[in-house]
C-alpha cells in the first residue's frame, strides 16, 4: 500500500464532493405550452441562452413533443444559472416547419416566453428571456 496515494474510494468521495456544489447549481424548467390547436399537432419548442444565439435562431436546446387537446408540457433539465429565452410553433400540418403567408406571417400557432409580442417580427431577446436560478415553471400562450 502506498501511504502518498490515498485509496480510491477516498479520492472518488472527494471528488464527489468537489463536484457536488455545482450539481446544485443546475435547475430545470418546466414549460406548460396552452392554446394551441384542438386538432394533434406537434409543438417545436426551442431554448436560447443569449440575444446572439436568439438572433441567429441557434437554439442551445430544442425539444419537441405532441399537442394534445391544445396543451403540451416539456422540460429543459440540468440549465445552468442564467437568463433563457423561448420559441414555440405548432406544426399543424406536420411539416416541420412554421409556415408563413407571403407577407411573412405565421399561418401556424406560435409564442415566446413570458408571452412576448413582437411588432412585425419576433420580439427581443430581453422581452422573451426569464431568469433560471432555481427550479422554474412558465407557460407560453400560443396565437
Amino acid at each position: 500500500m502506498n501511504l502518498l496515494q490515498p485509496p480510491a474510494s477516498l479520492r472518488v468521495l472527494c471528488a464527489a464532493a468537489l463536484l457536488s456544489p455545482l450539481a446544485a447549481l443546475a435547475a430545470d424548467l418546466n414549460v406548460n405550452v396552452a392554446d394551441g390547436p384542438a386538432t394533434d399537432a406537434t409543438l417545436y419548442l426551442a431554448l436560447y441562452n443569449d440575444a446572439a444565439s436568439y438572433a441567429d435562431s441557434k437554439a442551445v436546446a430544442s425539444q419537441t413533443a405532441p399537442m394534445q387537446g391544445g396543451k403540451a408540457r416539456l422540460v429543459f433539465t440540468g440549465l445552468a444559472p442564467g437568463r433563457y429565452a423561448l420559441r414555440a410553433f405548432a406544426d399543424e400540418n406536420g411539416n416541420g416547419k412554421l409556415d408563413t403567408n407571403l407577407m411573412g406571417m405565421p399561418t401556424e400557432r406560435y409564442g415566446f416566453s413570458n408571452d412576448a409580442k413582437g411588432n412585425r417580427a419576433a420580439p427581443a431577446f430581453e422581452a422573451a428571456a426569464i431568469s433560471v436560478d432555481a427550479d422554474l415553471q412558465t407557460v407560453i400562450h400560443l396565437r
